[in-house]
């Protein structure tokens, strides 16, 4: 099975761009590992910048939509691209509709029952903003990704000392390590305002081609009591992949896990006109 992200430029730069968490590289050894003292300072020290570990876990759910200029290996420009994220906490669950030139999709994943579907893009249309118009089960490299995605979602690991299966730890100064089974996120901080500058790692959005990668933060702002990053640049390997920007965040707004996991009548991704 070929997946949007495995596929289209377009789709990779959106798949590792709004990947809630920045990109994960692997760890030498996949067992749990322990968190470090120095690694919980830098975290809560983020925390508190942030807005604070209590603020952040009382968001129960968020939607945000975004708008990029994607670009591909080279760098070179290949079209605008939208995207709406729908995450609801308790129950786990995370959706993704996305339009974009070759890459417009819809993704959704129960992360409780480990099980989900997607909507494809429809390579072989003349119509490049065009889906396949089905609904196929999420699996392999697919599944694996939508699951990194979950795992890695920023409210997620904001509370990764809350967190089981999270381990905390800094490799260098101001350098806040999070793993996650085997995998593993650098947030670099700035050291006055504790707010992350950057984030490294393997991008996982192409499973069978990892390559390295870098999120940069230019811009917050709070929502709820809760900073959200608001202007990021996506780096592959060196390349800038696109620019993305905020639209719009609601925060509590009391999204319905029914809503997520409904398939959209038309088999297109649901993006409200700006």
């Amino acid at each position: 099975m070929t997946s949007p992200t495995q596929c289209c430029p377009a789709a990779l730069m959106l798949g590792i761009c709004f990947y809630a968490s920045p990109p994960q590289t692997p760890t030498r050894h996949a067992a749990p590992q322990s968190s470090s003292s120095e690694g919980l300072r830098l975290l809560r020290k983020m925390q508190e910048a942030l807005g604070g570990a209590q603020r952040i876990a009382a968001v129960r759910d968020v939607e945000e939509i975004v708008r990029a200029e994607a670009r591909d290996a080279n760098g070179s420009a290949l079209g605008e691209v939208r995207k709406r994220t729908r995450w609801i906490r308790n129950p786990n669950l995370l959706r993704v509709d996305q339009i974009g030139p070759s890459g417009t999709y819809v993704l959704y994943l129960d992360g409780g029952s480990d099980s989900g579907w997607e909507i494809l893009p429809d390579l072989q249309s003349a119509d490049r903003f065009k889906t396949t118009g089905k609904a196929i089960e999420l699996t392999g490299g697919e599944l694996d990704f939508a699951r990194g995605y979950l795992s890695g979602f920023d409210l997620t690991v904001w509370l990764a000392d809350q967190t089981p299966g999270y381990s905390v730890t800094s490799p260098r100064p101001n350098v806040l390590r999070i793993a996650h089974h085997g995998k593993a996120t650098d947030f670099t901080l700035d050291d006055a305002t504790w707010l992350p500058i950057k984030s490294a790692g393997v991008s996982l959005a192409d499973p069978d081609h990892p390559v390295p990668a870098e999120m940069h933060y230019e811009r917050w702002k709070e929502f709820s009591g809760v900073r959200f990053p608001t202007h990021r640049v996506n780096y592959h390997s060196g390349v800038n992949r696109g620019e993305v920007t905020t639209e719009t965040i609601r925060v509590n707004s009391g999204l319905a896990p029914k809503d997520l996991a409904a398939k959209p009548a038309d088999f297109a991704p649901e993006i409200p006109r700006r």
